[in-house]
C-alpha cells in the first residue's frame, strides 16, 4: 500500500478535484464520497471549503491551508471492499498517522504529533484512474478543532509509515516488500540494456530504459557532469546504488560496468588445467550443501554476474559481503580488483571449489584458509577467507605494477 501527503495552497481546487466537480475529471460517476469528518453532511465542493475557511480564523494568511492526502492500496486486496471497508480502512490509516513523532538521528522530534482526526476532511474514492486501480482521496484543514495548526514537516515521510503500519497490521504486502522484489527485475532490465548497447553513451542507456518504460531523473552538479541518477517506474523509485551488480550500476561506474560486460577479463575465473599447479585442498561445499540459495532474491542484498566456463550467472550476494570484497579489492589502487572480485564471489557462492583454484599468488595460507565452508560459519568470515583464497591463487595486481 503506498501513501501520499502534501501541504497545498490550492484547496477548493483540490476539492473540486477530489470531488469530480473538477472539468478535469471526465468519469465523476466513478467517483464516490466515502466519508465526512466534523462536516455537515452531503456539501459540494464550494461548501466543504467555506466550512473549512470558518476553521482558518486568524490562520487565513496561511499559504498552505490544507493536506492532500492520497491512498493506495494494491487492488488485489481490495477487490471486494464495501465503502464502509474503504471508511475503515482511511480511519486506520489516520490513527497510525497521528500516532508519529519523528525524531532526527540524535533522538530530537523534528516532526512532531498531528491531529488530523480532530480536523475537517472530506474522503472520496476514485476507481477510473487508468491504470483502474481504486484509490482514495482527502483534504484535511490544517487548523483542527482545537484552534491548532497540523504539522507538515516530513509529511510525506508520515503518510509512509502510516501506510506501512496498516499493511502489517492487515497482513498486506507492504510497499517497500514490493520495491524490494523489484530490484531484481530493474537490475536485469539495467544490465540488458548496458549488454545491448554497442558504444557507451549515458544518453543510448537512457533511451533503453525509457523503452522499457522507466522515467530517469538526473543529478548533476553545477558544471553539469551527472552525480547520480533515479528510475522510477509505476509508483516505485529505485535509487542507482540500490539496484546496482555490487554498485556497479552508479553513475560514476556505469561505464566500467558496460566495459567489463563487453570485455570480460579472460582471468575472471580460471579453469583448471592439467599443468597448472593446485592447491590441494579438499573441494568446497555445493551450493546445495550451503543453508542460503544464493541463486534467489533475499532483502539487502545486490545482484552479482560471474562468468564460469564462458557461462555468465547470476547470484544475490549480500550488500555487506560485496562491500567487504570492494574494499579488500579497492579499485584505487589494485589493478585486477575486478579479477579478485569475480574470483571471491564466485568462491563465496559455492560456484567453484578448491580443486579449481590456481594458487599462483604463493603465500601457502594457513589451515583456517582452505577452501571449505562450515554450514554455521558467519557469512562475513566466510567472505574474509573467499578474499584470501582469491588473493592467493591470483595474486593482488597493484596500480604501481607490483604484486603482493
Amino acid at each position: 500500500m503506498i501513501a501520499k501527503a502534501k501541504a497545498i495552497s490550492h484547496g477548493v481546487n483540490g476539492l473540486r478535484y477530489i470531488t469530480g466537480e473538477s472539468h478535469n475529471k471526465k468519469n465523476p460517476e466513478k467517483i464516490y464520497r466515502v466519508y465526512d469528518n466534523i462536516l455537515p453532511s452531503h456539501l459540494d465542493a464550494y461548501g466543504i471549503w467555506n466550512s473549512m475557511q470558518l476553521t482558518f480564523g486568524q490562520f487565513r494568511s496561511m499559504k498552505n491551508s490544507v493536506i492532500r492526502i492520497e491512498l493506495s492500496p494494491s487492488p488485489g486486496h481490495t477487490r471486494h471492499f464495501t465503502l464502509d471497508d474503504w471508511e475503515k480502512l482511511w480511519k486506520e490509516f489516520i490513527e497510525e498517522f497521528d500516532k508519529q513523532n519523528i525524531p532526527d538521528k540524535n533522538g530530537k522530534v523534528i516532526s512532531k504529533l498531528t491531529n488530523i482526526s480532530g480536523s475537517k476532511h472530506t474522503v472520496w474514492l476514485h476507481t477510473e484512474s487508468d491504470g483502474g486501480i481504486p484509490h482514495l482521496h482527502g483534504i484535511v484543514c490544517r487548523v483542527d478543532e482545537n484552534g491548532n495548526v497540523n504539522n507538515d514537516h516530513k509529511i510525506h515521510l508520515r503518510a509512509q509509515r502510516a501506510a506501512e503500519r496498516v499493511a502489517r497490521k492487515r497482513g498486506w504486502t507492504t510497499a517497500i516488500e514490493v520495491h524490494n522484489s523489484n530490484i531484481p527485475q530493474v537490475n536485469t532490465d539495467c544490465l540488458d540494456t548496458l549488454q545491448s548497447m554497442p558504444s557507451w553513451s549515458w544518453d543510448d542507456y537512457k533511451r533503453g530504459l525509457q523503452a522499457k518504460g522507466y522515467s530517469i531523473f538526473e543529478r548533476r552538479d553545477e558544471s553539469g557532469t551527472l552525480r547520480g541518477y533515479v528510475l522510477q517506474k509505476g509508483s516505485y523509485k529505485y535509487k542507482a546504488s540500490e539496484i546496482g551488480v555490487g554498485r556497479n550500476l552508479m553513475a560514476s561506474k556505469l561505464e566500467r560496468t558496460w566495459k567489463k560486460l563487453h570485455h570480460q577479463p579472460a582471468t575472471s575465473i580460471r579453469s583448471t588445467e592439467k599443468s597448472a599447479k593446485v592447491q590441494s585442498a579438499p573441494k568446497i561445499a555445493s551450493r546445495q550443501e550451503i543453508a542460503v540459495d544464493y541463486t534467489q532474491y533475499r532483502p539487502n542484498t545486490d545482484a552479482f554476474e560471474v562468468t564460469h566456463n564462458g557461462e555468465q550467472q547470476r547470484y544475490f550476494v549480500p550488500r555487506d559481503v560485496l562491500n567487504l570484497f570492494d574494499d579488500e579489492f579497492d579499485y584505487r589502487l589494485v589493478a585486477n580488483c575486478d579479477e579478485l572480485k569475480d574470483l571471491a564471489v564466485a568462491i563465496f557462492v559455492g560456484l567453484i571449489g578448491g580443486d579449481e583454484i590456481v594458487a599462483t599468488g604463493g603465500g601457502g595460507g594457513s589451515q583456517s584458509d582452505l577452501p571449505w565452508r562450515d554450514k554455521n560459519e558467519d557469512e562475513l568470515d566466510w567472505a574474509r577467507r573467499c578474499a584470501r583464497m582469491a588473493t592467493r591463487s591470483l595474486g593482488k595486481q597493484t596500480k604501481s605494477g607490483l604484486k603482493r
